[in-house]
């Protein structure tokens, strides 16, 4: 039997129609969670004859679980104040943010266009900004704590000659937990941040699409495999829980061993 490690807790994930956030989310309502899920443009039926967006809610109404939705980009700084109004609309309170919304557009430096540099630093760093200081803020206001989880990566750590525009906002992610750690501990909130290493998710799937490619990357890595979404949400999950209570300002690496294969 699942011990449920987030029953009557609140849950909000951004960017949580597919990939990561989809499993964070889906995951959240079978501990017990209800979900605020924010999304963004996800209208394509990729999943059946269903939006993304739509079947994430159908999987978690499926599991008994309560599921509000607001669609916005975490980019605008009114998406954040939005999405915890419609939480606490809805729930009453907020307990957890996965903060995971992102983009990962794989282009050469030397001409990276300006505009996708921005996109990409509004998204995946500024966008976390807004929508953790919005959640922090209610949380406080509510007065008994909470979990905070950003979804980082193990770019954060190491470079990347494709990504030379995301890997800064990730580690930036890992620095932003780092000081709401200390910033927001005094209040009982836990601040966290989750590196995942090489996930299957649409993020990636061009650039994996190569067989050769793929097989290089599964070789550097030590359990012999891609990660999959729920390997990350199983961890969120945990660090969101009590199990972690003592758990602040951690950065923990999901990637099969890649980081520390260094043969």
């Amino acid at each position: 039997m699942l011990v449920k490690l987030l029953e009557n807790k609140s849950v909000v994930v951004t960017g949580g129609s597919r990939g990561i956030g989809r499993a964070i989310a889906v995951e959240a309502a079978r501990h017990g969670a209800d979900v605020a899920l924010n999304y963004y443009r996800d209208n394509d039926a990729g999943y059946g004859r269903k939006s993304a967006v739509d079947s994430v809610v159908d999987e978690i109404e499926a599991l008994g679980g309560r599921v509000v939705v607001l669609e916005g980009d975490v980019a605008d700084p009114a998406t954040g104040a939005q999405l915890v109004a419609a939480a606490v609309q809805a729930f009453g309170k907020i307990d957890v943010l996965a903060a995971n919304a992102g983009i990962c557009p794989f282009h050469a430096f030397l001409d990276i266009p300006l505009e996708t540099f921005r996109r990409t630093m509004e998204i995946n760093l500024h966008g976390a900004f807004y929508v953790t200081q919005a959640v922090a803020r209610q949380m406080k206001e509510q007065g008994h704590g909470g979990a905070i989880v950003a979804t980082s990566s193990i770019s954060a750590l190491v470079g990347g000659g494709l990504q030379a525009h995301y890997t800064p906002t990730k580690a930036g992610l890992h620095s932003l937990m780092q000081s709401c750690a200390i910033a927001l501990g005094p209040y009982g909130i836990r601040c966290n941040s989750v590196l995942p290493g090489t996930i299957a998710t649409d993020l990636n799937a061009d650039d994996l699409s190569s067989p050769e490619k793929l097989a290089y990357m599964k070789g550097r890595i030590p359990l012999g495999r891609l990660g999959q979404p729920l390997d990350i949400a199983n961890v969120v999950v945990f660090l969101a829980s009590e199990m972690a209570a003592y758990v602040n300002g951690a950065a923990l690496l999901v990637d099969g061993g890649l980081f520390v294969n260094l043969q």
